[in-house]
């Protein structure tokens, strides 16, 4: 049976903006098929975070990992032993005697266990796991600090307070691992079945266009029979995307029978970083034939809602801009216009956004509605912004003490759903979590359901330097609804996750909702292109599907908008970091089929 390495380590913090302790202190993984050679998995990022644990009154406090300890589970499973520490990588106390448990099924996504006691007052400063011979137990191997060496046998992992005493033990040292990746602080290897590894590498690296693939053979009548023909591009992970191309016709005589070779270049629309400077949060929709496209306008501190219209997205880059909304329109709108996006509900076009009559925390999600027949970007074609309120009519939101924005929306099975992101202030500040609830077609500013809560930022990732999530915004594709969402602080450590539910599930359950451990996209993932987030998704003619989001061209950079094309892995869940020159060889770009022209019947 062929077999795959997989080392598990950490990393040595660097600057807080660039990979911080909160990042630094998760279990990353390299794999290797000769178990020497190691290559980083997810561009040398954290795949396992700690969970933050929570307070009576809402508020979490931060945990990361540390030593973490990848063994095999008598099941055919994995588990994952570590040592749960603080956001500094310090001794948590409430861990102490106590190590973190994992299991996981594919090394990809894990079920924190929870603290398995060692029944021991001492802090645990290393560990190792291994199998009890002649049991179904396991035996965790660790040390004091202080020069003692234990074993703790556990019967039944699952059991968390099952531990028998611990006993003395001969001192343990893990292998010595070398490895040429950077900040890398190995822990240990393990050697898994080829398929398993084989999974890890083509979810957790950017698959790269390794040919293109057109019909050698094509019978048409009229040119526009051949123009409809898609190339193929085949990626080093088995997934596949169909392209465009840009047939030469000109050796064809369409007036007369016969076979004529035809070449042709495979075509995608690239687009440079950033497409638009001081532009966050954008949005694009195609509406009544054009496109439009709105972000929140850092250049003046966000007072200003614009619009850029176009006949194609490659129009709206150079397009001008017409002012729509400002804060001295109305009254109670003075200040923070954020994140405004087109949301289309029975056929009617809307804007949702936020805004506040004055300071931060009167924040709220607001909706704008297009009268019919209205210019998207003509001010005065659009109505008065209302703020969103309960199913009641009472406020979404208690001015002064909890806000609301970044809401999104989205229709499944002829419901329609929002998505927002609520941070309550007083009496404590819980940080930004997202909600969910139902709400009326006919008047989209109200809810018709109670709001639940579907997501915190409980990984280190999406707490990083403050406790939010925010920018929720779906892509449906086949039976599942995925909900991209930006977690941590808006600087060089923000960062997209991603939340998936089935499209027949109850949708308001938040158990229908599965979290992936590790940001889809972040700094590391593009070259140059920092705390990318608050990210949208629009399909252009030719049925792509691009991602707009906001990056920072610098680690201090201004936010500015960027668009890529979205890519299935081979789940066929989004990909967000295959770049253009991974996306389309252009050495194999150059494509050739024969065309056989027959009559023309309509002649």
């Amino acid at each position: 049976m062929i077999s795959v390495f997989i080392l598990c380590y950490t990393r040595e913090p660097l600057d807080e903006q660039i990979y911080d302790t909160k990042l630094a202190y998760s279990m990353h993984l390299a794999y290797s098929t000769d178990g020497v050679n190691f290559h980083a998995l997810n561009h040398n990022s954290g795949v396992l975070f700690a969970k933050a644990t929570h307070n009576t009154d809402g508020t979490m406090n931060a945990k990361t990992l540390r030593c973490p300890f990848l063994f095999p589970l008598a099941d055919g499973r994995y588990g994952v032993a570590a040592l749960r520490t603080e956001p500094d990588g310090g001794h948590d106390p409430g861990s102490r005697g106590k190590i973190l448990l994992f299991t996981t099924a594919d090394l990809l996504q894990y079920e924190e266990v929870g603290l398995l006691d060692l029944k021991t007052e001492s802090i645990v400063c290393d560990l190792a796991v291994s199998r009890e011979s002649g049991s179904d137990g396991y035996v965790v191997h660790w040390h004091d600090g202080q020069g003692g060496y234990y074993r703790s046998f556990i019967p039944n992992l699952e059991d968390l307070a099952g531990a028998l005493q611990p006993e003395p033990a001969e001192p343990f040292r893990l292998p010595e691992v070398k490895c040429d990746i950077e900040g890398a602080v190995p822990r240990n290897v393990l050697e898994v079945p080829d398929a398993v590894g084989r999974r890890l590498v083509q979810k957790l690296t950017v698959p790269v266009n390794e040919r293109i693939e057109v019909p050698d053979q094509v019978t048409a009548s009229v040119p526009e029979e051949v123009r409809r023909i898609r190339a193929t591009a085949v990626y080093s992970d088995g997934t596949r995307a169909e392209k465009p191309v840009d047939w030469d016709l000109t050796p064809v005589d369409w007036n007369k029978p016969g076979t004529y070779r035809v070449t042709g270049r495979v075509h995608q629309d690239q687009y440079q970083f950033p497409i638009a400077e001081h532009r966050a949060d954008p949005c694009i929709i195609k509406w009544n034939g054009r496109y439009y496209f709105t972000a929140t306008n850092d250049a003046d501190h966000n007072h200003t809602i614009f619009i850029r219209e176009a006949d194609t997205i490659p129009g709206l880059v150079t397009a001008p801009e017409t002012l729509i909304l400002d804060s001295s329109t109305y009254d109670h709108i003075g200040s923070f216009l954020w994140a405004p996006e087109f949301h289309v509900i029975e056929g009617k076009l809307y804007i949702f956004h936020a805004a506040s009559p004055n300071e931060f925390y009167r924040i709220e999600s607001h909706v704008m509605k297009l009268r019919p027949g209205g210019n998207p970007a003509c001010a005065a074609d659009w109505s008065e912004p209302r703020r969103v309120v309960r199913r009641d009519g009472s406020e979404l939101c208690e001015s002064g003490k909890v806000i609301s924005l970044d809401m999104t929306c989205f229709e499944v099975n002829g419901e329609y759903y929002a998505v927002w992101s609520q941070r309550q202030f007083v009496p404590v500040d819980q940080g930004a979590w997202l909600y969910i609830a139902k709400l009326d077609p006919k008047q989209p500013w109200r809810l018709i359901t109670d709001p639940v809560v579907i997501c915190k930022p409980e990984f280190s990732w999406e707490n990083n330097h403050t406790f939010v999530v925010e920018g929720p915004y779906p892509l449906m594709i086949g039976g599942k609804v995925f909900l991209t969402y930006s977690g941590a602080l808006v600087d060089a450590t923000y960062a997209v996750g991603l939340l998936i539910a089935d499209k027949s599930a109850d949708l308001l359950n938040p158990a229908s909702w599965a979290k992936i451990n590790y940001p889809l996209l972040h700094s590391r993932s593009v070259p140059g292109e920092y705390g990318p987030g608050h990210n949208s998704y629009v399909i252009d003619d030719l049925g792509i599907i691009w991602n707009a989001y906001h990056a920072r061209p610098g680690v201090k950079g201004p936010r500015s908008a960027g668009l890529r094309r979205v890519h299935f892995d081979i789940d066929g869940y989004p990909r967000l970091d295959l770049t253009e020159d991974k996306d389309l060889n252009q050495d194999l770009a150059q494509v050739s089929l024969s065309v056989v022209v027959r009559a023309n019947l309509r002649e």
